[in-house]
C-alpha cells in the first residue's frame, strides 16, 4: 500500500494562525501508525507571493516525510522557487515528477501569474508528455494541480478554474496509467469525475468555502472556524484507489491518550 497525504491551500501569511493550522496538520501526519509516503501540497501555500512567506512555509514543511508542492494563484514562482525550493529565480512553469514506491506522482503548475484562474501551458503538457512516455508501463501515475478542471457548483471556483479542460481531459483518458486527478483551489473536499477517472479536491488548511447551495451572491463568505483537513490517497497492490478526508483538530485528543 502507498498512502499520499494530499495538503492544500495553507496560505502562509505572516500570521500565526495559518501557521499552526499547518504545523498541527504535518504533526498529525507524522504521527501517523503508517506515515505517507510522501505529502502533496497542492497550491496557495502563501496568501500573496512574498518571500517571508515561503519561508515560513518552508519552516511548516520541514518534517521527516517528502514534501512536494505547486503554486497556486495566490503564489508567486520567482519567489516560490528562490525561497521554498531554493532554486534560482524564474518564471517559468513549476513542474516536477517524483517516484514514490510504484507510482509516479506528476504535479503540473496550472498558474497564471497575475489571473485567479489556470491553465496548463504549452510548455507543461510537453513536459507531461515526457514524465508519461518514461513512467513505468504497467504502473499507477498520479496527476496534481492547483486549479480544478471540472464544475464543483461554487459560485467563487467556478468562474476561476482550470481554463482548456478538454485538452487535459484528451491526455488523461488516452492514458488508463492515470488513477485520478487531485487538485486544491475550492478550500472544500470534494469528489467527482474528469474524464472518465476520479476528481478528488482536497480541502484547505485554512478555511471552507461554501457551495452554490450555501452561500447567497455577492457574498464570498470563507468559514474560518472549522479545524483544518486533509485528504489521505491510498493505493494498492492492485493499483485501486481508495481516498479518505480528515479533519485534524486544533485542540483536544489526537488520537494520543493525555497525560
Amino acid at each position: 500500500m502507498i498512502l499520499v497525504a494530499q495538503v492544500s491551500d495553507t496560505h502562509f501569511d505572516l500570521g500565526a494562525r495559518n501557521a499552526e493550522r499547518v504545523e498541527q496538520v504535518m504533526a498529525f501526519l507524522a504521527g501517523l501508525r503508517h506515515k505517507p509516503d510522501a505529502i502533496l501540497v497542492t497550491g496557495d501555500v502563501t496568501d500573496s507571493g512574498k518571500p517571508e512567506q515561503y519561508a515560513e512555509a518552508r519552516l511548516a514543511f520541514d518534517v521527516d516525510i517528502p514534501v512536494y508542492a505547486i503554486p497556486g494563484n495566490h503564489d508567486d514562482r520567482a519567489a516560490f522557487r528562490s525561497t521554498l525550493l531554493g532554486e534560482a529565480a524564474s518564471t517559468a512553469p513549476i513542474n516536477h515528477a517524483h517516484r514514490v514506491g510504484d507510482l509516479t506522482v506528476a504535479l503540473l503548475d496550472s498558474s497564471i501569474p497575475g489571473e485567479p484562474s489556470g491553465r496548463l501551458a504549452d510548455e507543461t503538457y510537453t513536459w507531461l508528455h515526457g514524465v508519461l512516455a518514461t513512467a513505468p508501463a504497467d504502473k499507477p501515475v498520479l496527476l496534481a494541480l492547483h486549479h480544478p478542471p471540472a464544475h464543483l457548483f461554487s459560485p467563487v471556483v467556478d468562474e476561476i478554474a482550470l481554463q482548456e479542460p478538454e485538452k487535459l481531459a484528451e491526455l488523461v483518458s488516452s492514458d488508463q496509467r492515470i488513477v485520478a486527478v487531485l487538485t486544491g483551489h475550492a478550500h472544500s473536499p470534494a469528489t467527482t469525475t474528469f474524464a472518465g477517472r476520479p476528481l478528488l479536491v482536497a480541502p484547505s488548511t485554512a478555511s471552507v468555502l461554501g457551495g452554490a447551495w450555501e452561500l447567497d451572491l455577492p457574498d464570498h463568505v470563507m468559514d474560518y472556524a472549522p479545524d483544518p483537513a486533509v485528504a489521505l490517497h491510498l493505493i494498492d497492490e492492485k493499483h485501486s484507489l481508495t481516498t479518505h478526508f480528515r479533519s485534524v483538530p486544533m485542540s483536544g485528543w489526537l488520537g494520543i491518550p493525555p497525560n
